[in-house]
């Protein structure tokens, strides 16, 4: 079993940052990758951002640019830096690992970009 506590989600001002933090631990022996997921009110979950444990990353079409995902393999935290925020962006964030090709989420955190 992987456990996932995300945190760093909030309100925010159309343009402004924030920096979401997520980390597993549990019974980790291999983590294929983590990445990041949104739902917004409405609407399907979608992802956001992945990053691989060789390094292969990807980004949704709409966060290009603006939002930059890393991972600590030592501690087996992922992060999503996201700026210039805007009100579309408005939406519960979830993390993911992958870990023995067995997906594991986080409970989501929210975040509100007000315009």
């Amino acid at each position: 079993q992987v456990n996932m506590v995300e945190s760093g989600g909030g309100l925010v001002q159309a343009g402004g940052s924030l920096r979401l933090s997520c980390a597993a631990s549990g019974n980790i022996e291999e983590i294929n990758a983590m990445g990041w997921y949104r739902q917004a009110p409405g609407k399907q979950r979608e992802s956001v951002a992945t990053i691989s444990s060789n390094d292969i990353i990807k980004y949704s079409d709409s966060v290009k640019g603006r939002f930059t995902i890393s991972m600590d393999t030592a501690t087996h935290t992922v992060y999503l830096q996201m700026d210039s925020l805007e009100p579309e962006d408005t939406a519960v964030y979830y993390c993911v690992t992958v870990e023995r090709l067995q997906a594991y989420w986080g409970q989501g955190t929210q975040v509100t970009v007000s315009s």
